[in-house]
C-alpha cells in the first residue's frame, strides 16, 4: 500500500505511476480467501485506486472500486467507523460528479453523521464533511441548508489551520460562490 501514491492525481509523476499500479492493484484485490487486515489494506487500494479514476473521468470504473471499498470496511469495521465514513464520501463525490445527487446525499449525511460522533467536533474530517454536503446543497440549490454547514466548516478549519492557510481560503471561496450565486455580491466580494 506505501507504493502507491495517495497525494494530489494532478501532480505529473502520480499519474504516470497509478497507470503502471492500476492493473496489478486490480489483480491484487480480485484474491479470494484474504486476511481481515489484508482486505482492509484491499479496500484501501480500492479507495485510492477509485479516487485515481474517478480523477481521471473514468467514472464507470471507478463505481465498483469505490463500491466494493465501503462494503469491505462495512464488513471489516464497526459501522459508525471513520473509515467507513471516508468511503462514504468517496462514493459520494463520484456520484455528486456525475450530477447523481439523490445517491450522493445520503451517503454525504451518512459519513458527516458518523464524523462527528467518533471524531473531535472540530476534526479536519468533520470540516470536509461538512464542506462536502454544503457543496452538495448549493448544485441543488438548497441555498439556506448549504450556509450554516459551510460556516462551521470555515470556522473548524480557521481554528485547526489558522486564518492563513489553503484549507481556509477554499471555505471562503466555497462560501463566496454560494453567496454570489443567491445574488449576495457584497458578501462574495469580501469573503473573495
Amino acid at each position: 500500500v506505501e507504493d502507491f501514491p495517495d497525494d494530489s492525481f494532478q501532480n505529473p509523476s502520480s499519474r504516470q505511476k497509478w497507470e503502471e499500479l492500476f492493473p496489478h492493484v486490480i489483480s491484487l484485490v480480485n484474491k479470494k480467501n484474504a486476511s481481515n487486515k489484508i482486505q482492509l489494506q484491499y479496500a484501501l487500494l480500492l479507495d485510492l485506486a477509485g479516487n485515481y479514476v474517478h480523477g481521471r473521468a473514468r467514472y464507470a470504473e471507478a463505481e465498483p472500486l469505490l463500491t466494493r471499498a465501503l462494503k469491505i470496511r462495512e464488513q471489516q469495521l464497526e459501522e459508525a467507523h471513520p473509515d467507513v465514513a471516508t468511503s462514504l464520501n468517496n462514493l459520494a463525490m463520484l456520484f455528486k460528479t456525475q450530477g447523481k445527487y439523490d445517491k450522493a446525499e445520503p451517503l454525504f449525511t451518512k459519513a458527516l453523521k458518523i464524523n462527528e460522533q467518533q471524531l473531535d467536533e472540530n476534526d479536519p474530517k468533520v470540516a470536509t464533511s461538512l464542506n462536502n454536503l454544503a457543496i452538495l446543497y448549493k448544485h441543488r440549490g438548497k441555498y439556506n441548508e448549504a450556509e450554516p454547514l459551510y460556516i462551521r466548516a470555515l470556522q473548524i478549519r480557521e481554528q485547526q489551520f489558522g486564518e492563513e492557510h489553503l484549507h481556509v481560503a477554499k471555505s471562503l471561496n466555497d462560501l463566496a460562490m454560494l453567496y454570489n450565486s443567491q445574488g449576495k455580491i457584497d458578501e462574495a466580494e469580501t469573503l473573495l
